[in-house]
């Protein structure tokens, strides 16, 4: 009679147990030797019975029905072909339905298509306490999670930046990834500037570090706080021992320029035309949509007008080309004059020096104070080997010592990457608000979107004018550049 044998494990814990699939494949051959069936196919495979996607299983569910000459399931025990319902219910179907005989070699039931009574009892018994295994682990799980986040450790993989490794005592521990903590940093900085947008920084970290994130992806980077020293879960905030990447100052600025960005419906996302969904009528409110006509001549053109959705609008009709105009102009005037740029920058930079010789003093007291508890361990280590100290003291200062270690690291970090590059980010930005028009007028359609959406909010349109508001800090910089004496608080405070 043709079979197939079925060996799963879904923990490394089970294989170390006995449990391993050459164990149970050992057995199940030598059953199926014994009772003199043919086995056709063997099914190997570690996969969680709880998985919401169980491909082997579901394939041999498959390989079973489209055979009528297969009529029996072996396996090791009935938890290891299901510990849910919803696997029961297949396999009771193969049994009533498909004419197929399931052979537990552990558990000693055979059930089959004419099988009642005590033997299905006995394998709905069994399923039960199966599903109360995974319920249990379950809820050990949770519980070990919960206990490693109240102790300051990850119980999931460490996000992108960092790396799980084994520490020198063998446990397991996150650590900066040396690269990739780098293209965090980066991520933040750009973002906090307010200079750009999701898109553009995709494109500078695929340029910068030759790395492909989507969207998506940055986004949840920019949102996560355990760069910064905490572990979000379930709605609460449970403070870590690692080594942090970024500032929680620089963290909150960037949500603070996230909350700040005008989010545009995502089904305005991708389509040709640069101005879709960005501009209102002045008139009524409604959106202004895009719609190409053609003249005689042949040449087609693109005019935006207002929807109507309210009723009939008397906005006029605009060209897309004199949008572009009207627009470029807006984005023209955030332009600073050169002297004011250069004495900016360099007031900028002359702060910044001020702060990196306060945050240098400050990182050197720390290594010192890091430094002499490594010295401390290493002379107790000598005591011990010498039988000066015993085992039990010898372990219990170096715990206290790595752990006050450990707490200096975070003040490291925090205060390495504590305001590190915020002058420069703000000197760039700068940069960057002077080359806006320039970038504008010589950029695809894409990146012109990019650009309103950065620099401007609720444009809108009243008869054939343009209107906007300029987003923080841009609104600053169109403010200074109208005045005559730019910034003169500057110059009375250094004089």
């Amino acid at each position: 009679m043709k079979s197939v044998i079925l060996a799963r494990v879904s923990t490394t814990r089970q294989e170390e147990e006995g449990l391993s699939l050459d164990n149970q494949l050992n057995t199940l051959r030598n059953y199926a030797k014994q009772h003199g069936l043919e086995v056709v196919r063997e099914f190997r495979f570690s996969e969680s019975a709880d998985s919401k996607i169980r491909g082997k299983f579901l394939e041999m569910i498959e390989f079973v029905k489209n055979d009528p000459d297969l009529k029996v399931i072996i396996a090791y025990r009935v938890d290891r072909i299901t510990r849910n319902f919803r696997d029961a219910v297949l396999m009771d179907d193969l049994r009533a339905n498909h004419g197929k005989d399931l052979h537990f070699v552990f558990d000693r039931l055979v059930i089959g298509p004419k099988t009642v009574g005590r033997d299905i009892t006995d394998w709905d018994t069994k399923v039960y306490l199966a599903k109360q295994v995974i319920n249990r682990l379950k809820e050990d799980a949770h519980v070990s999670a919960r206990f490693k986040l109240r102790s300051g450790e990850c119980p999931w993989k460490a996000p992108f930046g960092y790396s799980n490794i084994r520490n020198e005592d063998g446990k397991r521990w996150v650590a900066p990834d040396p690269f990739k903590s780098k293209v965090v940093i980066k991520l933040y900085e750009w973002y906090a500037t307010g200079a750009y947008s999701m898109h553009l920084i995709r494109e500078k970290a695929k340029e910068a570090f030759g790395v492909k994130l989507q969207k998506g992806h940055i986004d949840f980077i920019l949102k996560n706080p355990f760069y910064y020293g905490e572990m979000a879960h379930d709605g609460t905030l449970y403070p870590h021992k690692y080594q942090t990447i970024i500032s929680k100052q620089l963290f909150d600025q960037v949500q603070s320029v996230k909350a700040g960005f005008c989010k545009q419906p995502a089904k305005y996302a991708g389509l040709p035309f640069p101005y879709r969904g960005l501009i209102r009528c002045g008139q009524c409110g409604c959106a202004l949509t895009p719609e190409k006509k053609r003249k005689k001549s042949g040449l087609e053109y693109v005019y935006y007008h207002c929807t109507g959705y309210h009723g009939k609008c008397k906005t006029q009709w605009l060209r897309e080309e004199e949008l572009t105009k009207q627009l470029a102009k807006l984005i023209e005037a955030i332009r600073l004059p050169d002297d004011i740029t250069k004495e900016l920058v360099q007031t900028l930079k002359e702060s910044h020096e001020d702060k990196k010789a306060f945050h240098q003093n400050l990182l050197n007291d720390l290594t010192q104070e890091y430094e002499r508890y490594e010295k401390r361990i290493e002379r107790m280590y000598e005591d011990y080997l010498d039988g000066r100290i015993t085992e039990s003291m010898y372990n219990k200062k170096r715990e206290e010592y790595r752990e006050r270690q450990g707490k200096i690291q975070l003040r490291l970090g925090s205060l390495q990457s504590a305001d590190e590059d915020y002058y420069r980010s703000v000197a760039q930005l700068v940069s960057v608000a002077n080359r806006a028009a320039d970038i504008f007028k010589s950029s695809e359609p894409a990146i012109k979107r990019e650009l309103v959406k950065l620099v401007l909010q609720n444009p809108v349109v009243n008869d054939a004018t343009l209107c906007a508001t300029y987003k923080s800090p841009f609104n600053l910089f169109v403010e200074g550049a109208c005045r005559q004496n730019w910034l003169p608080w500057l110059d009375e405070f250094r004089n």
